[in-house]
């Protein structure tokens, strides 16, 4: 085993960094209901099985020589923690608020109503009639 803080602290953390984010990524990526998208989590369990498989390589493996610090293994995991509590708190929110129903803004158009027959549309027109005789007074012709 290689991991010794005492002789070297630095590659002891490393291994140990390792080990620990890539578990955490991959526990995030194999999460159901964690509210990331597939492609996300996908990442995530990519991402984790390298690291660990890498941690897990120099911790027990490797045998000395060099070695390559990522320090993206220092930064990728907080920002994928970061996307995963923010997914989380997305999902809590909207799950927790009721749904929205808007209003229109502006009126309905009224239902078109049936067809009126023309009879019905134009006012009854008077017919004409002819135009009054004047009555005379006093009867027929009377001379007088």
């Amino acid at each position: 085993m290689n991991i010794d803080f005492s002789l070297e602290p630095l590659f002891s953390w490393y291994v140990v960094l390792l080990i620990v984010s890539g578990i955490a990524m991959t526990g995030i990526g194999a999460m159901g209901n964690s509210g990331l998208s597939n492609g996300w989590r996908i990442f995530n369990g990519v991402a984790g099985v390298g690291f660990v498989g890498y941690g897990i390589y120099l911790g027990f493996i490797f045998e000395g020589g060099t070695y390559v610090i990522f320090f993206k293994a220092f930064i990728l995991p907080v920002v994928m923690i970061i996307n995963f509590v923010r997914s989380l708190s997305n999902r809590n929110q909207a799950a927790a608020q009721p749904p929205v129903q808007f209003q229109q803004p502006f009126p309905q158009p009224e239902a078109p109503q049936a067809p009126v027959p023309a009879q019905a549309q134009a006012p009854a027109q008077a017919q004409p009639q002819a135009p009054a005789q004047p009555a005379e007074a006093g009867g027929a012709n009377q001379a007088g």
